[in-house]
Formats: C-alpha cells, structure tokens, sequence
C-alpha cells in the first residue's frame, strides 16, 4: 500500500463537461513512431488503450499542417489517412473507459529544411537561430536560421489550427489542446526575446499575444471552449537555449488573464525547465499566475506521486500530468493505487523511433497481487 494518502489524487473530477475518473494526466509524449506522411502505427491504439486509466490522456504533440513538422516521424491531424488512424486510437482508448485530448503543434523554428516540403525553411517570429538539433531521416542535424513570417501568411497558419481542431473531432477526441508552451511557434511570438517584429503582431505585449489569441479564439469557434485547454511553459528555457522574456510575469499574467476570459477548460503549466528542474527563478510566481485563470489548473514536471497527492490537496493543482513515467508503466494509476512498484525509466533509445517493441510491450501488474 502507498505511504502516503492517494484519495485526493485518485477522486473523480469534472474538466468542463467531461467526468474524469482520477486527477492523473498521462502527459504529450514525442515518441516519433509515424510513418513520413504523419500517419501514426496501427499498434498507436494499443499503446494508448494500455494507458487509458488515467483521468486524461493527452496525445503526443501533433502538427497541424506540413510546414509545422519539425522532427521526423511525428504525426499530423491534416489529412484524411492521418484522421482514419487516429480515429482507431480513440475508438480504442474509449473502448478501455478513457478520455483523450489532441495535442495541436506548430513547432516554428524548431525545425529543419529537411523535414520540412520542398526542404523549406522553418518559420518563426523573427530570424534568430535556436541552440540545439533536429530529429531528421538522416539523424541529428543542427537547426538552421528560420524565416520571419510575412504578416499576411499568419491568418492561414491560424485557420490550419482551426481545421486540425475540426479534423480531432472527426478523429473522434474528447477535445484539444493547443500546444504554446516549449518556446515552439505561439511561444516564439509571446517571448520578447525571439519575436522582433515591427509589424502588428510584434512589439508591445498586446501585439505579441495577438496570434496565440487568435489561434486561440478560432480553436475555440471550431469545438467549445469545455473541450479546449493550452499549455506554457513561461519558465523554460529549453528546447534551444531560448531565453525567457523580460517580464515573465507582466506578458503571461495577460496571455493567462485573456485565455480566461475565452473560458478554455484548463491551463496546463511545466512548473520549471521542461525534463531538467522544477526550480523557479526569483520574481516569479507560478501560482499568482494560476490565479488569473478561472478554470482548471494542470500542473506538469518532475512530480512524483506524493508529490502530486501533497499539491493536490493543498489546493495547488486540480490535475497533475506525469510523461515519463508512463513510457514504462501503462498501468500507472494502478502502480500508484498499490504504492508501486514502479518499473525504471527505459533506456532513451526506446523513446524515439522503432517500432512495437519498448512502444506496447511493457507489462502491467499481474492481477493476483492487488491488495483488497
């Protein structure tokens, strides 16, 4: 038995219109298992399906568009291919008793001309190169200085997420939620310290907000905002080394407020420096910035199951998303139900790429040894 109370963790909660069965989030993670064309693995419902006693799972990020792509093998929400596999891991994850959210993702600058069509350049806010490598078919490569976009081209990004909300629905997923956090594409343009523009999404915080907000309102106009949530990370600095804006919270503390004000279910926060450090640098405060928002609060990065149950019922969190932990335990919730065991983080080869193998072939507890 856990040492530690579950209760809080393990209760019901109502996200929007949705019951959840737990507070438990199975949070997006890049597996990079798609074919070229984006299209996710028959074994894709398996994988989902094992994982689907969480409260929630949130799918791997996927791109909305071909010019979003910034790793290979990632999936897309585009095409009609794409829409017909991902409606049998809905199907799938529905037949186990779960609920599913699509990730939607632009990736910016985070990208590569050789993922990209007609090996394009990436797109960004302005024209500064992040630090760091992309995930090609031909391995790691470094990322390139990306294309500013013309101020004309941002509305048709804006309607792409506005069809691939349209497309998750058809999929058959209980809602989406828009990807803004990470320093991709809607990061890129909230942070003083990548969007340079001089135009009218550039420049004051009003004008930076603008096309998130926009991305925003036309998800929200193409499903409800109880079937809408986002994710940011106004603390990260990773992937590229990018660095955080000036005013943490002076520029998040509006996005959050008008985000609210659009009545999306829940915020989703990385508390932190994504995959590295929960520590928060002094002048910011992730709570007073929760406290803008009016719906639930998602917290996300290096939790632990105590430390989840503790914020929970301390009223600091509604819902907590755990990533890694699922890669090698599809039976989470019950692992935390019982107080493990756990089964270690697999080798990181097995994250990205391949097949079924380190993908749907790790087991869950046997039966017999639950605790009545």
């Amino acid at each position: 038995m856990p040492q530690f109370d579950v209760s809080t963790l393990l209760s019901p909660f109502k996200l929007g219109d949705l019951s959840l069965h737990n507070r438990i989030v199975m949070g997006p993670l890049t597996r990079s298992r798609s074919n070229p064309q984006g299209v996710p693995p028959n074994f894709a419902a398996d994988y989902y399906a094992q994982r689907a006693s969480a409260g929630l799972i949130l799918s791997e990020a996927t791109n909305i568009s071909p010019q979003a792509k910034g790793y290979e093998y990632t999936p897309g929400i585009w095409s009609d291919e794409q829409v017909a596999s991902w409606r049998t891991v809905t199907e799938a994850v529905h037949q186990a008793g779960g609920r599913i959210f699509l990730q939607l993702w632009h990736t910016g600058r985070m990208s590569h001309p050789d993922v990209q069509e007609n090996h394009a350049l990436p797109v960004s806010a302005s024209a500064i190169r992040p630090e760091g490598q992309a995930f090609t078919a031909d391995g790691m490569k470094d990322y390139v200085t990306p294309r500013p976009l013309e101020t004309d081209e941002i509305p048709a990004i804006v309607e792409d997420y506005r069809k691939a909300t349209l497309n998750a629905r058809e999929a058959g997923f209980d809602g989406v939620e828009i990807h803004a956090a990470n320093n991709y594409l809607l990061d890129q343009f909230v942070r003083d310290s990548l969007n340079k523009r001089t135009d009218r999404y550039g420049g004051s915080v009003a004008n930076r907000l603008r096309f998130p907000l926009e991305v925003a309102r036309a998800v929200v106009g193409a499903w409800s905002p109880d079937r809408v949530g986002i994710r940011l990370s106004p603390v990260t600095e990773m992937p590229g080394n990018t660095p955080r804006d000036s005013d943490v919270m002076g520029t998040y503390g509006t996005f959050i407020s008008a985000l609210s004000e659009l009545g999306l279910c829940y915020l989703h926060m990385v508390e932190g420096t994504t995959q590295t450090s929960r520590d928060i640098p002094a002048g910011i405060d992730l709570q007073a910035l929760r406290r803008r928002f009016h719906g639930a609060y998602m917290a996300n990065n290096r939790y632990t199951p105590e430390l989840a149950a503790e914020t929970i019922r301390a009223g600091d969190a509604d819902l907590v998303a755990f990533g890694r932990p699922y890669l090698a335990n599809p039976d989470f919730v019950e692992r935390v139900r019982r107080g493990g065991p756990f089964a270690p983080e697999p080798p990181r080869e097995a994250w990205y790429g391949g097949g079924a193998k380190g993908y749907t072939d790790w087991p869950a507890l046997p039966v017999s040894t639950t605790v009545s």
